[in-house]
């Protein structure tokens, strides 16, 4: 089975891309360089595999870690790498799996593409011994477990096995909304010291095949070396960007108000940008939870959640994080499709409940693609 090793000079151009491709999420990169210098420091190669070459009787799960952005900046890189050397709770809770399930895990893949989460899942391979494959559940990041192209592809999310920071340990048997064991989740690790991991998404090689979105983490390094070039060379590092992975720049300005707001129980934020340059004189309304979900330009939709809306830095082309955002920060965004895996599970049944607009504020709103709403993209 061929596999690719990755090594100390992948971390930044990786990181770059996964940041891109986070589209505001995912995690801090600052964290996700942390994880992959503290493996090679330790001696521990993280490989990739391709999707395709995995045997369809292997197992593969997909997890991650959960918790406070704010416990875990208080704590510090330092202070958690050292005690993932002593209890690493991911690869504890997929212990877990592994005896629920009653057989051997063969493969890992991230639950998202993001500067935190998906070194996370690299080190968990490279813990266990294992490849992790070239792929993730969305192509980008997104703020709840259900929302993924494998529920949409018949791979059920539970069992789900949590695990906090006491040691406290959970498992989801079954759940009869998908929404339920994230926010179960959130409970167990908010009451158990803010920080813990899961593992979900039991599935075979042959599911893994159908259902995940392919050579995302290859993607998000060639991404990241793109967009270094660019700016070596001295080229517009947004172009580049979209060039890249055939997107459109729709907007791009200054942040001139943001709001939080409480809809139907859940947060989210509000970001006005007003355009600039060839912008000038259009609005743009940005939603996010977590990550970007929805663009007006004007009062227009141009984009829903899970179509893609990268937040860069205009300047570096850089992908930023939206609790970067602050009044007066200058950003661009590129629109792209999702993958069509993922627009399957979003427009599936299950899906159509996960990906609802509801979730991130917007109940009367309806998924429609970007390429519908964006004439640059239909054209493409």
């Amino acid at each position: 089975m061929p596999t690719l090793q990755l090594n100390p000079a992948d971390i930044d151009p990786l990181l770059e891309g996964l940041a891109i491709f986070g589209t505001g999420g995912g995690g801090s990169p600052a964290w996700g360089k942390a994880i992959l210098e503290n493996d090679f420091a330790n001696g521990r190669t993280p490989s990739l595999v391709d999707l395709d070459s995995i045997p369809d009787d292997c197992t593969v799960v997909c997890g991650g870690i959960m918790g406070s952005v704010k416990v875990l900046e208080q704590m510090g890189t330092d202070n958690i790498m050292r005690h993932w050397e002593e209890r690493f709770e991911l690869l504890d809770v997929t212990r877990v799996m592994e005896r629920l399930l009653g057989r051997r895990i063969d493969h890992v893949v991230p639950f998202e593409v993001g500067g935190l989460n998906t070194p996370v899942v690299l080190s968990l391979g490279a813990r266990m011994g294992l490849p992790v494959i070239d792929g993730d559940a969305l192509g980008r990041s997104a703020p709840e477990t259900q929302m993924t192209s494998f529920i949409g592809h018949g791979v059920s999310l539970t069992p789900m096995p949590l695990i906090d920071f006491k040691g406290n340990v959970v498992v989801v048997q079954a759940a009869a909304d998908p929404t339920y064991p994230d926010q179960l989740g959130r409970w167990v690790v908010s009451n158990g010291g803010g920080l813990g991991a899961n593992n979900h998404y039991p599935m075979s090689g042959a599911q893994a095949k159908a259902a995940v979105i392919p050579n995302t983490i290859s993607a998000s390094l060639a991404l990241g070396r793109a967009v270094r070039h660019a700016r070596a060379q001295g080229q517009d590092p947004v172009q580049a960007v979209a060039g890249h992975v055939g997107g459109a720049l729709l907007h791009a300005g200054e942040v001139v108000a943001m709001a939080e707001e409480e809809s139907l129980g859940f947060y989210y934020t509000t970001a006005r940008i007003r355009g600039g340059g060839r912008f000038a004189g259009q609005q743009a309304d940005l939603v996010i939870k977590n990550e970007t979900m929805m663009l007006s330009i004007n009062g227009e939709p141009k984009a829903y959640f899970p179509d893609l809306v990268l937040l860069l830095e205009p300047e570096t082309g850089r992908g930023m994080m939206s609790i970067e955002l602050r009044m007066g920060s200058r950003v661009s965004l590129v629109g792209l499709a999702c993958h069509r895996r993922l627009r399957q599970a979003a427009l599936s049944p299950e899906g159509q409940r996960a990906f609802s607009a509801a979730r991130y504020g917007r109940p009367r709103e309806t998924y429609r693609p970007i390429e519908s709403l964006v004439p640059e993209l239909a054209a493409a």
